[in-house]
């Protein structure tokens, strides 16, 4: 499969069915590679298998970089599976941590002591290996650019490879200016393209089944897109992903935090989600650190739900959207808990861009922590800034996989709950139950 000098032992015979674009990026000899492949047509797949050949053959160790620590498993599985398939003995360990982070290292050990390293890609997990690298879903790192200025220097010694491979996300990142960098070899594989070379998927079908043709054309024919109208960039929204950040999505797990919490909430019912975020405050710096979503719950559970989390003692303050649909959730909140500690908010394009930008400004300082998701990325860059043919500035997003942006207006009265908190701390008293004397007339 590889290409070998004499000083290199042989790799495994590969008895994997390929196909006809996977076999030539594993068999590439470039020491740099650059992929821009279609959404699932099995460059996780193919790169995983290259990389293992390419270390057996060069008794390498190969650090796998992913967006988050999720995909970083993913990825691992993938090469867990090509050496079962292939026959190769391996050690596993999934016990272990980065250095003194709490970030999980997962590590395959394959014959001569070639690691495998899978990580989550941030600037401390890119520093201190030497060997080769996989930057997996590349466009999609947050920090992007100091994971390049770590991981770069570990190629120098021994040759080092690095590959790339990613499908877009707009043109502010690495990933897109990697494409004009003449070191690399480069590799662009739209969905047509695989299904011409044998990838058995109906691409009309899909493309329908879509709805949405922009997102189409980024995602399966691997367009850069511009990124002008976007209210958020990728590159804005990747500024504040921390990609070991899993939020509660239970109320159990979430009366476990002791910071103090403000919450957001964004109704619906039949069409779009009910998306509850919960922010953790502390000096200007807010965590997502729960986040609820509900499709086509009943306004009851949604009322219960909601009940059972302003009931923590650590909630400060909550937002609800009580427009349409929300009219009645928020009224119910603020007569149980006090208008002090619920405010209903009531959308008008001057409060939608009011608090949108809020959100935007946290963004840009990055104050705000939001964990590595597809769903949000997506939501949040789904906002984009139209004028109208007044000359007026307005906010709108399409619907999209049930929601209508309703992930990002959900944070942004986070945001507006953390910001109009009044000052102090949260005092509370204990007390037993209430006992009155029996005395005089009843």
């Amino acid at each position: 499969m590889t290409r070998k000098t004499p000083n290199e032992p042989a790799c495994p015979r590969v008895m994997i069915p390929l196909l006809d674009y996977q076999r030539a990026d594993i068999e590439c000899p470039s020491r740099f590679r650059w992929n821009c492949w279609s959404r699932q047509t099995g460059k996780s797949f193919a790169k995983s298998l290259r990389r293992i050949l390419r270390g057996l053959t060069r008794r390498r160790t190969q650090v796998f970089l992913s967006a988050g620590e999720r995909q970083s498993r993913e990825l691992m599985q993938k090469a867990r599976q090509h050496c079962q398939a292939l026959k190769i003995a391996t050690d596993y360990y999934d016990n272990r941590y980065f250095k003194d982070l709490s970030i999980r290292q997962l590590e395959i050990i394959l014959p001569g002591n070639v690691r495998i390293i899978g990580l989550p890609a941030n600037p401390q997990t890119a520093r201190g290996f030497t060997g080769d690298v996989f930057l997996d879903e590349f466009a999609m790192h947050a920090f992007d650019r100091e994971i390049w200025a770590a991981v770069f220097p570990s190629l120098l010694r021994g040759d080092g490879e690095l590959d790339v491979a990613s499908t877009p996300k707009g043109r502010s990142n690495m990933f897109y200016e990697l494409r004009d960098n003449p070191q690399f070899s480069t590799s662009m594989l739209t969905l047509p393209d695989a299904i011409e070379q044998g990838l058995d998927v109906d691409a009309e079908q899909m493309q329908k089944a879509m709805g949405d043709d922009a997102l189409y054309r980024q995602e399966f024919l691997c367009e850069f897109l511009d990124e002008a109208s976007a209210f958020l960039t990728y590159e804005q929204i990747a500024g504040c992903v921390e990609p070991t950040l899993i939020p509660c999505n239970t109320v159990s797990a979430l009366a476990k935090e002791l910071r103090e919490l403000f919450v957001g909430v964004d109704v619906g019912r039949l069409h779009d989600l009910t998306v509850i975020w919960v922010l953790a405050g502390c000096e200007n710096q807010y965590e997502t650190v729960g986040l609820f979503e509900l499709s086509q719950a009943p306004f009851r559970a949604q009322s219960e739900l909601l009940s059972e989390i302003l009931s923590l003692k650590t909630i400060r303050r909550c937002c609800i959207d009580a427009g349409g649909l929300g009219m009645q959730l928020a009224e119910q909140a603020v007569e149980q808990f006090g208008p002090h500690r619920v405010e209903s908010v009531t959308f008008t394009s001057a409060l939608k861009s009011q608090l949108a930008t809020s959100l935007r400004l946290a963004v840009e300082s990055r104050r705000i922590r939001i964990p590595h998701d597809d769903r949000i990325r997506s939501d949040w860059h789904s906002v984009e800034r139209t004028m109208t043919a007044s000359g007026h500035f307005r906010l709108a997003a399409p619907r999209r996989e049930g929601s209508h942006a309703d992930r990002f207006w959900a944070a942004t009265l986070a945001i507006h709950a953390a910001d109009t908190s009044p000052a102090g701390k949260i005092e509370h008293m204990n007390v037993g139950p209430l006992q009155f004397a029996r005395r005089g007339t009843w």
